[in-house]
């Protein structure tokens, strides 16, 4: 389940901070597994917002499998550009990014 909705204005915030970051989680042949699911749970726990990457090796659809990732890590979707995508989740006991 999707966590609440960002604003435009929050997601292009989010974007800006985004551009900046390396790719944490990596997306390979294999595709989604509960591995890759509960490795990008706890690094968005952590950051709050990461960098997620399909590598070439993948046979699903970028933007598929990163949308069911975000479904899965119970995080927001900000954007999906080619292979990378961004995904968001607020951190309740300590937060690091402050939302406009």
């Amino acid at each position: 389940m999707i966590r609440n909705s960002l604003t435009g204005k929050q997601k292009s915030f989010l974007r800006s901070l985004g551009m900046k970051l390396e790719p944490v989680v990596n997306i390979g042949k294999e595709g989604l597994t509960p591995t890759v699911v509960a490795a990008a749970r706890e690094v968005i726990r952590k950051r709050e917002l990461i960098k997620v990457r399909v590598l070439q090796n993948c046979a699903e659809l970028p933007k598929d499998i990163i949308t069911i990732l975000a479904e899965r890590a119970d995080a927001n979707l900000v954007q999906v550009i080619g292979r990378n995508g961004l995904l968001y989740r607020k951190n309740e006991e300590k937060p690091k990014i402050e939302l406009p």
